[in-house]
């Protein structure tokens, strides 16, 4: 055992740490509408760390998201944010906030690297700053994905011992992957909050699809705009989908349960048209029912 181990191990007692635990579920749960397939599906001793994981990222989504905070005061709860996880990284014993107190044990218990929380909190950081409005390239909106979505794949990757550079490409691949679809998905509903995540170059390459965006009314264009990003995130899927074959049963359904839900929404959103404008396109329960069946029959 580490060091660093023994060392959260002499901190909070076993009760003190249970509720920590406990209460980064809660905040999980109450938050994050896949956890709950999430937790079952995944195995039992992993269940708390990976509520600790998502805990921390909400707490820094909710900061970044406080419309009313100014920019600069939110900026600076992120860095304190930070500051909290590398001091709980450091002794994982001494974090009084209960959140921090079990993601310490968890970064301890399994070596979990700090990177991909330092980049989520740089996607916050751009967030909170407003920086994340508008994207003059997809290669820009990558660069966005590579923080805010594929440090999640990656934390998981490493809950279960896997740190390799072949099935973090592969995690990459899904991770964004889902957050293009979900862009994809809620056009109507980032135009509202003042965000455009259809880049720049595509908008030009399909002259009228602003026009589309103006009026928010489908045109011609603007469905050869969605179909082309709707390609290539289905070839991102694509190519992460091998990664399920390269982890065990239990990764191996989560992985192909959220690949094809993501593979869902990009064929519903062409079923209807391309026009997002009118209505979200989401799935039913009996939708999500099938995915989790495949994915657990497989």
């Amino acid at each position: 055992m580490s060091a660093v181990l023994e060392e959260a191990m002499r901190g909070p007692s076993p009760a003190e740490l249970a509720a920590a635990y406990a209460h980064c579920a809660r905040v999980a749960r109450t938050h994050y509408e896949n956890f709950t397939i999430g937790s079952w599906l995944l195995p039992r001793r992993l269940r708390h760390d990976l509520a600790a994981v998502y805990a921390f990222a909400r707490g820094a989504d909710d900061i970044a998201d406080e419309g009313e905070t100014d920019r600069r005061d939110r900026i600076g709860r992120l860095n304190a944010w930070e500051e909290k996880l590398l001091a709980c990284a450091r002794d994982p014993g001494a974090a009084g906030d209960p959140l921090f107190r079990a993601l310490g044990h968890t970064i301890a218990a399994h070596a979990l690297p700090l990177e991909p929380f330092r980049d989520l909190l740089a996607a916050f950081r751009r967030d909170a700053a407003g920086e994340t409005r508008r994207f003059a390239t997809f290669t820009d909106l990558l660069g966005y994905c590579r923080c805010s979505a594929n440090p999640v794949g990656r934390l998981v990757l490493a809950l279960f011992g896997h740190q390799d550079a072949e099935r973090q490409r592969r995690a990459d691949d899904i991770c964004t992957a889902l957050q293009l679809t979900n862009f994809w998905q809620d056009v109507a509903g980032d135009l509202d909050c003042g965000r455009v995540y259809l880049p720049d170059e595509d908008l030009e390459r399909f002259p009228g699809s602003r026009e589309a965006l103006a009026t928010r009314r489908t045109n011609a264009a603007f469905r050869g705009l969605l179909a082309f990003e709707i390609a290539r995130t289905r070839a991102l899927f694509e190519r992460g989908l091998p990664l399920a074959d390269m982890v065990g049963r239990r990764l191996r359904h989560e992985v192909r349960i959220f690949a094809r839900g993501g593979l869902a929404i990009l064929a519903r959103i062409e079923a209807v048209d391309y026009d997002v404008f009118r209505r979200r396109p989401t799935l039913g329960r009996a939708e999500l029912l099938r995915l989790v069946v495949r994915g657990l029959w497989r």
